[in-house]
């Protein structure tokens, strides 16, 4: 709709001046509720074409349009501004339209759409899943959802990090304390079970330095005795070797570690398209590097290391390949993008990871160029802020790191007691309470961190997520439920066919219906600038104005037992409509709308 009144403006700016008009200078905007009017203008770029005042060109151009066409009714000047009042009608022939369309708002993906790559979770297999990866895979996820809406190719993946020393540090407390226990005999998550013992390892390794410090050595002297970190390094040198007892242990131990991932993967409701591995990557990377090397791209130090000098672009020398010939994180990134590269003709690469780490894909970007990858220079480092929960609210296995398992759990909860307190779940089974309160419980998390600038850091609180009132996720998810209980209450007294309803262009629409058909018509658009900003922010925050503005409709207007037919059957499609924008703008968000509530 905003681009047939930016054309017809533009027409009319072209007939009154002669001259070409850019589409850039034709700016409009949504009308201030204090002023008349649903559009507005602003004016002062086109001053140099007129010639004239603010107040001249804006009188001019309005009584132009007045007289070009009939959707326009009146028009009202504030300084620079014109402001722009739209009939009934043309409100009519766009909410027709919108009802009549099918997948409103979204594009469909050509065959010949840029593909792009967006790789988001990154977890380690030496723990499970805590509330820093729940930022990120909803982020991830979302931004994915919102790229092929807006007609993009899309291929979601996740790099799991299963080598290194780390690992080692869990499958050698395994094996020490372990007593051969497995997720069966615990009754415990894999991933949980092999976190305990990254726990376990961490434990007995700072008690061993307290014991070699108390016989005076220093810190770094203890260290360097560790003999359980010696066992550590050890068992790294064999997995790197091949040792077959040693890739078995971390076989199986990988393995339970995955199964949990994926049950709290499913439970967030996200998935992957494609999972890459670093003890499948890092080989790859060494081979890219040392073809680098060759090139001259790269230099080897006296000491045997590999190294690329980025000073030339405003970084410093960055570590390739240690002195001993292993990988370092740098190396294991360009492996797995070479990979990467060979499975999907990738046009461009976003990577989700946090802020801490923007330096690290600045120098990524310029190595990949220097490579010859195609999206090198083309990378996009998704950075996101830190999220933080209140002191106190939540459990945590490690006192410092909240679980994204617990988090989730503690969320249902929540959201069942705040709903059955409220009588929002009377009458319901318990297989139903139980599926609102996951609802709910997932739909306030996921909201209330995709609702904020990806780039804040945020604190997270609960039980303020999980508010019926105000921006929250609840609260739109009741105002879907109460349009369904609407349209579910006009069908039960009527057969509906709402397909084939189509508004009589007759009906008179006041300025809530207005508003409310306003904002459905941004739809698209709101959609594009999401996908242009990767922001899941500007669709939820759409979707709350939406909602607002619905509720103050509903309020204020009787729907059902409206009298005039043809008007019931307007609001009727009006409701079904801003139903159907909630779902699938939440759908992006990767959050599920529940049909009572």
């Amino acid at each position: 709709m905003i681009m047939d009144i930016q054309q017809l403006i533009r027409e009319s700016v072209e007939h009154l001046y002669a001259v070409k008009v850019p589409e850039s200078l034709i700016q409009l905007q949504k009308t201030k509720k204090e002023f008349k009017g649903h559009w507005t203008l602003v004016v002062f770029p086109l001053l140099k074409i007129s010639k004239k005042t603010p107040e001249q060109t804006a009188t001019e151009i309005g009584e132009c349009l007045l007289a070009k066409q009939s959707f326009i009714t009146e028009f009202n000047v504030i300084k620079g501004f014109l402001n722009l009042v739209v009939s009934s009608g043309y409100w009519i022939r766009v909410l027709n339209t919108i009802h009549s369309t099918v997948n409103y708002g979204t594009k469909p993906v050509a065959e010949n759409a840029p593909l792009i790559m967006i790789e988001y979770s990154s977890p380690n297999t030496n723990k499970p899943l805590h509330l820093g990866h729940i930022r990120n895979n909803l982020l991830g996820y979302s931004i994915s959802e919102i790229l092929k809406a807006a007609g993009n190719r899309v291929v979601k993946t996740n790099i799991v990090n299963d080598r290194g020393i780390h690992i080692c540090k869990s499958m050698l407390a395994w094996k020490k304390w372990g007593n051969a226990e497995t997720p069966e005999s615990s009754k415990q998550k894999g991933d949980h079970l092999v976190g305990d013992y990254y726990v376990k390892f961490d434990r007995e390794y700072k008690n061993e330095l307290l014991q070699l410090e108390a016989t005076g050595l220093s810190r770094k002297e203890a260290e360097e005795k560790s003999l359980l970190m010696s066992e550590a390094r050890e068992m790294l040198r064999k997995w790197e070797s091949g040792d077959n007892e040693t890739l078995n242990l971390w076989n199986v131990m990988n393995s339970w570690v995955y199964a949990g991932f994926d049950e709290t993967y499913k439970a967030l409701g996200v998935d992957f398209d494609k999972i890459y591995y670093e003890s499948q990557t890092y080989l790859e990377g060494k081979k890219k590097v040392l073809e680098g090397l060759e090139k001259g791209i790269f230099y080897r130090k006296n000491d045997g290391s590999v190294w690329s000098d980025l000073t030339a672009d405003g970084l410093d020398e960055k570590l390739l390949l240690r002195s001993d010939g292993t990988s370092v994180y740098m190396t294991q990134d360009i492996g797995t993008a070479q990979l990467r590269f060979n499975d999907y003709p990738i046009e461009k690469m976003i990577y989700v990871v946090g802020n801490e780490q923007n330096y690290h894909f600045q120098a990524l970007s310029l190595l990949l160029d220097k490579l010859g990858f195609e999206f090198g220079k083309g990378l996009v480092h998704f950075s996101y802020g830190m999220v933080e929960l209140p002191d106190g609210k939540m459990k945590s296995r490690e006192g410092t790191v909240v679980d994204a398992d617990d988090l989730i759990a503690e969320m249902i909860d929540v959201a069942r007691e705040t709903s059955e307190n409220l009588g929002k779940l009377d009458g319901y089974s318990s297989e139903e309470i139980e599926e609102v309160s996951r609802i709910v419980g997932l739909g306030a998390l996921k909201y209330f961190i995709l609702k904020v600038d990806p780039r804040k850091n945020i604190i997270f609180n609960p039980n303020e997520s999980i508010d019926f009132n105000g921006n929250t996720g609840p609260f739109i998810q009741y105002t879907y439920a109460r349009i369904r209980s609407v349209l579910r209450k006009a069908e039960e007294e009527k057969s509906i066919q709402w397909e084939s309803l189509v508004v009589s262009p007759n009906i008179s629409v006041n300025e809530k219906e207005g508003a409310i058909i306003q904002i459905l018509s941004e739809f698209p658009a709101i959609i594009n600038e999401a996908s242009d900003n990767l922001s899941p922010a500007v669709i939820a925050n759409y979707i709350y104005d939406l909602v607002k503005e619905y509720n103050q409709f509903y309020h204020d207007y009787s729907i059902l037992r409206e009298e005039n037919e043809e008007k019931r059957k307007f609001r009727l499609i009006l409701s079904q409509n801003a139903g159907k924008v909630i779902k699938t703008g939440f759908s992006l968000l990767g959050i599920r709308v529940p049909s009572r509530m």
